[in-house]
């Protein structure tokens, strides 16, 4: 196995670097000449998502790579998910997905938010009267279908707390292969990547600088003062550090910029080493959770009051 790539539970590999193509609002063409570069650059590992509305960009870029012969499918890991409004039925959902892709199957299928909504909410910030009850047993078991049917190579979820993993793995006849939630050097996730390690969960990191540029962001990551220190000492930059602290701590990360510079220096991280110094250094950085997921928040409607009741009190 190539050291750049981590083997999951379900016995595929998987990049640990993957571009995330989330923007808003999204741009068709700006999304796939980002693609292209990326695939010039490296990049294997693809993430997008129903309410992204990147998957027709992705697909067709990826697409062209690959009539073009620039790629392989075997050599791409595409990596989409379930929307809320869609988990009374995953199946139809992950068809109309691998529509928009032009593609016959997924490597990965995660469930996006553990969180149920009407089946016409397709905006990414719910209203007070969206939300449903989410029995996750049902959704889950529609996972195993799609998996069934080869629709995909594996299924996995994301943003779920440890208590909702666990609650997960009572009657799940398949162990989510990946969970990718927010971590970063300021979001740490220590308990999170514990239960996941204990059940061969890959924790994957989305936001892992912290969301600079992303309405929920913040650049508090990369400009601190202990990882611009790191990054001056190893004649590397801030964003290098914090994504190889990441990647030291077992998980993958899911980058995303659209800027070709900027996508280089991302490839760059896995020529950093740092050593223990930084990485206790960085254990020194005050937590700060940029709460991403505050929309699935409400106190009348959703089954999540606050943010603490979403992250089973892990923030």
């Amino acid at each position: 196995m190539r050291s750049n790539h981590v083997r999951l539970n379900c016995g595929i590999t998987m990049p640990l670097i993957g571009l995330g193509t989330y923007s808003f609002p999204n741009d068709r063409n700006t999304t796939e000449l980002a693609v292209h570069y990326a695939l010039e650059m490296g990049y294997r590992h693809f993430d997008t998502a129903k309410i992204y509305g990147s998957e027709p960009a992705v697909g067709k870029a990826l697409n062209e790579a690959i009539c073009e012969g620039v790629v392989e499918r075997e050599d791409i890991f595409l990596t989409s998910k379930l929307w809320g409004s869609d988990h009374h039925d995953p199946v139809s959902a992950l068809k109309q997905t691998l529509e928009n892709l032009g593609m016959e199957y997924l490597d990965m299928y995660l469930v996006h938010w553990p969180v149920k909504l009407k089946p016409w909410v397709n905006y990414p910030v719910p209203n007070e009267d969206d939300f449903e009850k989410l029995e996750l047993e049902n959704t889950w078991a529609g996972m195993e279908k799609c998996l069934e049917m080869g629709l995909c190579r594996c299924i996995g979820v994301s943003n779920f707390s440890s208590k909702k993993i666990e609650s997960l793995l009572d009657y799940a006849s398949t162990t989510p292969a990946v969970n990718q939630v927010e971590m970063h050097p300021m979001w740490r996730q220590e308990r999170l990547r514990k239960t996941c390690g204990d059940h061969k969960i890959h924790l994957s990191a989305y936001s892992p600088l912290g969301g600079p540029g992303n309405a929920w962001g913040s650049t508090a990551v990369v400009n601190h003062p202990i990882i611009t220190s790191i990054a001056l000492k190893h004649r590397a930059t801030p964003a290098q550090v914090a994504l190889n602290w990441g990647l030291s701590k077992g998980s993958s990360v899911i980058v995303k910029s659209f800027n070709e510079e900027r996508m280089k220096e991302n490839m760059g991280s896995f020529d950093l080493r740092l050593d223990d110094e930084d990485m206790l250094e960085i254990e020194k950085l005050e937590e700060m959770k940029i709460m991403r997921g505050e929309f699935h928040v409400n106190e009348t409607t959703s089954p999540y009051k606050t943010i603490e009741e979403l992250w089973d009190g892990e923030i």
